[in-house]
């Protein structure tokens, strides 16, 4: 009887010796970064600024604004020197005194005008002279600014409140009528002048005076 060849043994299958080979290595690596030969530059020095040169005064104005200082200190204090053009800024305890020593020193001899600035903030009035000279040749072009500052009221009663400043009509007669303009416009009261009365505005105005800055027209 013959055996089934389905019941024959299976031999195993032999393994497969021919694998595939292990991978090679990369040998052909990256090369390494190259240093940076090319560095930014050295900072630029800073520049040297041109050293400012000190602004040379014209010398006769100088001159009169170092006799005004000399005289009398730190009771003045000078406000500009230029070419014609000095200004002196003074408290008013010493504006009469300032006035008679340009007058009797410096040869001046009138005030050509006399004008006000209302300086709310600061709760000033300054009132500033512009004095000249007729009779020196040599101060013929010449302006020196006399400037001077009174308190300033909230609510002013012109001649009647502490609004004042010393007169300087007694030193310079010219200064008469300006006083009187600054007196009615901006209620500075001038002790010593001989005729505070309006010169412009009726004798009754009631209303704050016309240039303070906190006058307003009526309607507007």
């Amino acid at each position: 009887m013959m055996s089934d060849d389905s019941e024959k043994p299976v031999a195993d299958p032999k393994p497969d010796t021919k694998s595939s080979p292990p991978p090679k290595p990369d040998t052909k690596s990256s090369p390494p970064p190259k240093p940076d030969t090319k560095s930014s530059p050295p900072p630029k020095p800073a520049s040297k600024k041109p050293e400012e040169k000190p602004i040379e005064l014209p010398a006769f104005e100088k001159g009169i604004s170092d006799k005004l200082v000399e005289k009398f200190g730190d009771k003045v204090e000078v406000g500009f020197v230029k070419k014609d053009r000095v200004r002196i800024n003074i408290s008013k305890e010493n504006i009469h005194k300032v006035a008679e020593f340009v007058r009797d020193a410096l040869n001046y001899d009138h005030v050509e005008s006399v004008t006000g600035v209302d300086f709310p903030t600061d709760k000033e009035i300054e009132v500033v002279y512009h004095v000249g000279s007729y009779t020196d040749s040599s101060l013929a072009r010449q302006i020196l600014v006399l400037a001077t500052r009174a308190p300033r009221e909230e609510n002013p009663i012109p001649g009647q409140d502490s609004t004042r400043l010393p007169s300087i009509r007694d030193v310079f007669y010219s200064a008469e009528f300006g006083e009187r303009e600054v007196f009615e416009m901006l209620g500075v009261y001038f002790e010593g002048h001989p005729d505070n009365r309006r010169l412009l505005l009726p004798e009754d105005w009631a209303d704050l005076p016309p240039l303070r800055k906190d006058f307003a027209i009526k309607g507007r």
